[in-house]
């Protein structure tokens, strides 16, 4: 896939790592939907990006119906529909027996369907609109791109929910992969490390000094500018498929 010709939903896209997708994308000719919950930065990213390359639409990503008619709806407004990028995320930290008592069901119920169920949800309502695609190079008809965290791989304590949700992650881009391989849409996932986000800028300097110095090399936090350069370079060679790419400066999460 040319950048040029992207037509991709990115949800989480107003913000963070999203926003670092989407505006690389339109930076490179492409025109996007930005699927999120904050109106405010919402109305901010259409004004940078341009009201002809961007639009946002309010999408709450575990609500199945929603986003189908939402993403019906992007496709209108892009002309097209080939690529979902899904940067939508909670963080659900707490223990399975905090101070309190046991973690109430509710709050790990609320972690794994932003996750894994609003990944799936946009995925499987993507997919269904990109299968009527006009074939291209190699047969391809469009590219998911889910985003799992090396959490899914060393959980710290306090992330059971987060962890379990971004390991559903990992484990359904297989599968997808190969069930969607007949319709030429291909399915990966970026397992990012420890980035610059709006969370970590809320920390005090002394922590996010900590963090940086826990990385290998390069001794530093991730920039939401090197995951956009890794899923543009998904979206662009049909031969990565299937697969999970760690992007997190060789760390490994310590226990806590």
């Amino acid at each position: 896939m040319q950048l040029s010709n992207a037509r991709a939903i990115v949800t989480g896209g107003v913000s963070g790592l999203g926003f670092a997708v989407a505006r690389h994308l339109v930076a490179h000719g492409g025109k996007v939907a930005l699927f999120d919950l904050n109106d405010d930065k919402g109305t901010a990213a259409v004004a940078e990006l341009g009201a002809a390359n961007a639009r946002y639409f309010r999408t709450d990503v575990s609500d199945e119906a929603g986003v189908a008619a939402n993403v019906a709806a992007a496709k209108g407004f892009l002309g097209g529909l080939n690529a979902a990028i899904n940067c939508a995320g909670i963080l659900g930290a707490g223990r399975v027996l905090g101070k309190d008592g046991p973690m109430a069901l509710s709050q790990f119920q609320a972690t794994v369907m932003v996750n894994l169920v609003g990944s799936f949800n946009v995925a499987k309502a993507a997919a269904d609109l990109m299968q009527h695609n006009e074939a291209g190079v190699d047969g391809e008809r469009g590219v998911i791109v889910n985003t799992a965290s090396v959490a899914a791989y060393e959980g710290q304590i306090g992330q059971a929910a987060y962890s379990a949700s971004k390991g559903g992650v990992v484990g359904m881009t297989l599968p997808m992969a190969r069930e969607l391989a007949r319709f030429g849409i291909r399915v990966m996932t970026v397992a990012p490390g420890i980035f610059w986000t709006p969370m970590v800028d809320g920390m005090p300097e002394s922590v996010q000094q900590s963090l940086s110095a826990s990385i290998p090399f390069p001794s530093r936090l991730g920039r939401p500018e090197e995951f956009a350069d890794l899923v543009a370079y998904i979206l662009g060679n049909p031969y990565l498929n299937g697969e999970t790419i760690r992007l997190d400066g060789a760390t490994r999460l310590a226990p806590k």
